[in-house]
């Protein structure tokens, strides 16, 4: 939907909005349990942390001469494979 423009618009799309609210019946089928949402957010938000850790750790590595084959080893790949996912990323 485009936003409402005129004033007409913006009240006819609050009414739209109200009604919406007012008429919405809950199914608690539906609902997400609070406890598991809170868990994967921190855990994506750790991943997303510890990446960046590596990131830096194979942007020093490489800074410091360490070859490709070196570095997979460490993150547990090859050395094609660990170049293939950073080396665009610590250029």
């Amino acid at each position: 939907m485009n936003m409402p423009r005129t004033v007409e618009e913006i009240l006819a799309h609050a009414e739209e909005l109200a009604t919406r609210f007012e008429d919405y019946e809950p199914n608690p089928a539906a609902e997400l349990d609070a406890d598991a949402v809170a868990l994967l957010r921190a855990a994506v938000a750790e991943r997303s942390e510890a990446e960046r850790h590596m990131v830096d750790a194979v942007r020093t590595a490489r800074e410091a001469g360490m070859p490709w084959s070196t570095i997979g080893s460490f993150v547990g790949t090859s050395g094609e494979a660990a170049r293939q996912r950073y080396s665009s990323k610590v250029a």
